[in-house]
């Protein structure tokens, strides 16, 4: 038995890659405990948190919605970890493989988005 979502292929990534911001941002200085390291987390969480709540409504067009939401929790995301290479919290080559696993979630949570039927 399981849940509709958990079959869901950007779901079970979105869980991947928000265990991989965790763990990175486990490195950032302590006192950015409560600004960057919150901020990102969430974040990242909001992914996959959205997809799930969105995926058990009875409406394509308020799981778009959610899909969505879960785009700008991405896009947010995205925004934190520049900072955290602006801030030298994380590597070039951190940044890079971190930002193409996001591009690539974006494209497939959109291109998912883009096949449903309202």
């Amino acid at each position: 038995m399981s849940f509709k979502f958990e079959k869901l292929i950007i779901w079970q990534k979105s869980m991947d890659f928000g265990e991989k911001i965790f763990e990175i941002s486990k490195n950032f200085p302590k006192d950015e405990m409560f600004n960057l390291v919150s901020q990102i987390r969430r974040a990242v969480d909001s992914i996959a948190l959205n997809i799930s709540e969105g995926s058990i409504l009875q409406s394509k067009l308020e799981f778009k919605k959610f899909l969505g939401y879960s785009i700008r929790s991405l896009a947010e995301v995205v925004t934190c970890m520049y900072k955290a290479k602006n801030r030298n919290y994380i590597s070039d080559e951190k940044f890079n493989e971190l930002y193409n696993e996001s591009f690539h979630l974006m494209n497939q949570i959109i291109g998912f988005r883009n096949q449903l039927k309202d």
